[in-house]
């Protein structure tokens, strides 16, 4: 079975030991960090909150959203185990533009920033760390604008599973499975489309037989044959 690879281990940086509490060796530095539990619908921050801590999810998932001036949600990300968020701070942000609120149980370690600063200045691994994760979440929304521009809504949708399962799922044989499946609203939220197209568009691929899903997960049956339903 093929793993997806772990953010802690971008580009073989594993940073868990100097930024994850449960893995630190010093009592005196772990002193310096925390462990937070932030249940299911619990917002971590909000707009206007001060931008001076870094979040580390150890378990659980967290939504990163923004609001419109009609009130309407718009979900930029959706991040799990191992991933990074908060870091905005590092360049520059003073206050919280967004939305981080917790889609399940969560716990994640908090450093603030200027710990996390003198952290940067001994060990260079993290400021390749950051560099790459900086890049890679650029990469990532140029990838959403250019489906936003030149894909149909269907195919949006298309796309965002083929991707959701390179990078969330596991490989089984000829199949990929992801699970913790999100709602079809948060898929509509992510791909600019709405709930109604979104459930249209997964039965159709379901009657098929391209996909199966339920609420915990999405199993696709073959990527090519996915993958050619994108109109171009």
């Amino acid at each position: 079975m093929q793993q997806p690879q772990a953010f802690w281990h971008l580009e073989n940086i594993d940073v868990t030991h100097l930024l994850c509490p449960t893995k630190l060796g010093s009592k005196d530095i772990m002193s310096h960090y925390m462990n937070r539990m932030f249940k299911k619908g619990e917002p971590v921050y909000v707009p206007e909150d001060l931008s001076d801590r870094i979040f580390f999810i150890n378990e659980g998932r967290i939504k990163i959203s923004v609001m419109n001036d009609e009130g309407k949600e718009i979900t930029k990300v959706i991040l799990g185990k191992g991933e990074v968020f908060g870091e905005l701070a590092l360049l520059g942000e003073e206050r919280r533009h967004d939305f981080a609120t917790a889609l399940e149980d969560t716990t994640a370690c908090v450093v603030t920033l200027d710990e996390l600063r003198d952290l940067m200045r001994e060990r260079s691994e993290l400021n390749l760390f950051f560099m790459k994760m900086f890049g890679l979440r650029q990469l990532e929304m140029e990838r959403r604008l250019e489906s936003l521009v030149f894909r149909d809504s269907r195919s949006r949708i298309v796309e965002f599973l083929l991707h959701l399962a390179k990078t969330k799922g596991q490989r089984v044989g000829y199949e990929w499975v992801v699970r913790n499946f999100i709602t079809h609203q948060e898929i509509a939220n992510l791909t600019a489309t709405s709930r109604q197209t979104v459930t249209t568009t997964l039965n159709d691929l379901r009657f098929k037989k391209l996909i199966t899903f339920n609420r915990s997960r999405l199993l696709i049956r073959d990527m090519d044959k996915l993958a050619a339903e994108v109109r171009m």
